[in-house]
């Protein structure tokens, strides 16, 4: 990976720029100028950073993937050389990851021991997303710890936090100058109104009102060249958006996100371009804890940057085992994966090219 804080970035670049400045560069190097008016240094010939994103979908540590955390190095298998590979990796992880806490008032419950973060970090990933509706299954207590162990560990989240302010606000990382953000949000009505975050109240980040989604996605473009928003939303089993999805969505592009990719119904949905967003709505089930939960087909969904611009798509096809693993696919299953994901792009609404 080649993330730095984006302070140390700046400072670096500064330093740099003033040495050119004060000795003239060094012989068949660039040497900086200043821009008129701007007081900023630039290189005239530097070329655009290239970078490359990789998101996957929705992560569990119960029932048959809890094992893996016996060995949380491999927990991912194979498919952690395709998330090493990518300059930023992001998932979305679906659990909380506590002790503590007592189960909500919802059918389905998820925790996993402190361990998953290891196994997290050890696949290639660098953020993960807590704006889904399984974060405080157990409570505040248990998001409490969640975001308390993510620290420790070292693993950035978004989506949720300790406030709204916490919550709302993206990851931000400069990529060989290139500062890239990362917004996390859920549009998953399942106790909503309970879990939303608030001022001085723990929770997660909502994007049931599009003109807040739209402000957060303004703030983190005031701070990085591309922004990316991970969201949460859909209907389970249903492999074309819905209305909700698709006005999120517009609204997204119109306040200046240059992706929006998305998790939730539990099956690949399709992909395309919002003018000059590009929008995958559904990236299905990753690391599952239970067989063919409406569909086992997934993958990893890379994206290449040349500076700001987002230049080319890529879905990596991936099968979910019997472990739970995706298990990078090949031959006739990967084309069938990949013609299949291109197929449920004609109920999206979204153009083949931005």
């Amino acid at each position: 990976m080649r993330i730095q804080p984006a302070s140390t970035r700046v400072n670096a670049v500064l330093l740099s720029a003033a040495l050119l400045l004060t000795s003239g560069g060094c012989a068949g190097e660039p040497v900086a100028r200043w821009v008129d008016g701007s007081g900023q240094p630039t290189r005239k010939s530097d070329p655009p950073t290239v970078v490359t994103l990789a998101f996957a979908g929705d992560v569990h540590f119960a029932g048959r993937t809890l094992a893996l955390l016996d060995n949380p190095e491999s927990a991912f298998g194979p498919i952690s050389r395709v998330l090493t590979a990518a300059d930023v990796a992001v998932v979305n992880l679906e659990t909380a990851v506590t002790v503590r806490g007592a189960p909500e008032p919802k059918q389905f419950h998820f925790r996993a021991p402190q361990r998953a973060y290891q196994a997290v970090r050890a696949a290639g990933i660098d953020v993960v997303s807590l704006a889904n509706n399984h974060a405080l299954d157990y409570g505040r207590d248990g998001l409490t710890d969640t975001l308390r162990h993510a620290a420790r560990a070292g693993m950035p989240v978004v989506g949720a936090g300790r406030d709204a302010d916490a919550a709302y606000s993206p990851w931000v990382a400069d990529v060989d100058g290139l500062r890239i953000a990362i917004l996390g949000l859920s549009q998953i009505s399942e106790l909503a109104e309970r879990w939303e975050a608030r001022n001085g109240v723990a929770g997660i980040a909502m994007g049931h009102e599009r003109s807040r989604a739209a402000r957060a996605v303004q703030a983190a473009r005031r701070q990085a060249d591309v922004v990316i928003v991970f969201l949460h939303w859909g209907q389970e089993g249903n492999e074309c958006p819905t209305s909700r999805m698709k006005r999120l969505a517009r609204a997204l592009a119109r306040a200046g996100a240059t992706a929006v990719i998305g998790t939730h119904a539990h099956l690949l949905q399709g992909d395309g371009w919002l003018g000059d967003t590009y929008v995958a709505y559904g990236l299905g089930n990753f690391l599952w804890w239970r067989d063919e939960a409406f569909s086992n087909d997934t993958g990893v969904l890379r994206l290449t940057l040349r500076g700001s611009a987002l230049v080319d798509t890529e879905f990596v096809p991936a099968r979910i085992s019997g472990t739970g693993q995706p298990i990078p696919a090949t031959g006739a299953q990967a084309r069938r994966i990949i013609d299949k994901f291109g197929a449920l792009r004609a109920c999206t609404g979204l153009s083949e090219n931005g």
